[in-house]
């Protein structure tokens, strides 16, 4: 016969409840050594009996180190939640501001139209010159960095441009150097010819040949 369920609450009979007690215990601590050895998991068990006796288990090592572990997995899960709190709150805060902004652009583009020049207030004219002023600046800076880049890339190739032009001028002072040193040459030759410079008699003076 199937056993009948068993009904899940408090044992008022404190034999039968220490003897359940016992049972169960064993039974938890086998399944969790089974547990441990089927698929090789690390598994720490307190039992605290209503006598405030205690009963441990440490499938691997240590309670101590199940214990360490546990606090240095449970502090980084806690100081991961508080860094995406952090981001959350930040992000909310950048929505807030440009809501701001955009609320506050929308009042000066109102008031620059004439649509809400009778409704606009003192404050709120100085707060959108704060803004204004504010744009402004941001605004030269992004130019100034823009004009800075072009200066530099205009830099940048007037030293491209020398170098070449340099490297051309000693290519050109190279071929014309050789150049007007052979026409020099050719020059000299065409005006002292060779036979001037050399004594070649007509006759060979020689006893043989004298009559």
């Amino acid at each position: 016969m199937a056993r009948g369920k068993i009904q899940i609450k408090r044992i008022e009979n404190p034999v039968h409840r220490q003897v359940t007690f016992c049972k169960r215990r064993a039974g938890l601590l086998k399944k969790a050594k089974e547990l441990s050895v089927l698929c090789d998991a690390e598994i720490g068990v307190f039992i605290f009996s209503s006598h405030g006796k205690l009963y441990e288990l440490a499938t691997k090592g240590s309670m101590q180190g199940l214990i360490e572990r546990y606090m240095k997995g449970s502090l980084s899960g806690i100081q991961t939640q508080q860094h995406r709190d952090k981001q959350i709150m930040d992000l909310k805060e950048e929505i807030n501001t440009l809501k701001h902004e955009i609320d506050v652009l929308q009042k000066g583009l109102r008031y620059i139209s004439g649509g809400g020049a009778g409704t606009t207030t003192l404050d709120g004219l100085n707060d959108l010159e704060k803004h204004l002023e504010v744009y402004v600046y941001q605004i030269r800076l992004t130019k100034m960095d823009i004009m800075s880049q072009e200066i530099q890339l205009l830099k940048n190739k007037e030293g491209i441009m020398k170098a070449a032009n340099e490297h051309l001028q000693e290519k050109i002072d190279e071929q014309y150097g050789i150049n007007n040193t052979m026409t020099s040459m050719l020059t000299d030759i065409d005006q002292y010819p060779l036979w001037t410079h050399t004594q070649c008699p007509l006759t060979i003076q020689n006893e043989i040949y004298r009559f």
